[in-house]
């Protein structure tokens, strides 16, 4: 992916790897944090679970609406729940929140990518 202008790679993609500092998807991979949308996968500038708001989810809140009714957030190697005001966000936009470590985050993304749910990751680059 950063061979692509602004980080992006059109379509949903499984997650093959992450670790070492970035994620491998799509035949590409990225070093740093990304997040995976119906829309494509972003690189993603958050670094540490302390950057998830609103203003650095702007793209996500940015997705037709209903394409998104669930987004896992893979805060990095430890659990760091969301903040309530992001919840609320996230519920105001008809979307669930569920934190949980960027491993499992992006293999939960998988699975539910497979199933074709109505699914986003917004995953911290471990």
């Amino acid at each position: 992916m950063t061979d692509r202008p602004g980080g992006y790679l059109p379509g949903r993609h499984q997650i093959d790897a992450y670790g070492e500092g970035g994620f491998k998807f799509g035949g590409m991979s990225h070093r740093g944090s990304i997040l995976a949308l119906p829309s494509g996968v972003y690189a993603w500038n958050a670094n540490a679970a302390a950057d998830i708001d609103a203003a650095s989810l702007a793209r996500l809140f940015a997705e037709q609406i209903g394409s998104v009714e669930h987004v896992l957030f893979g805060t990095g190697l430890d659990l760091v729940p969301l903040r309530p005001t992001l919840q609320q966000q996230l519920r105001d936009a008809h979307m669930v929140g569920e934190p949980m470590t960027t491993g499992a985050a992006a293999r939960t993304y998988n699975i539910l990518l497979g199933e074709r749910r109505r699914i986003a990751a917004a995953l911290i680059a471990v």
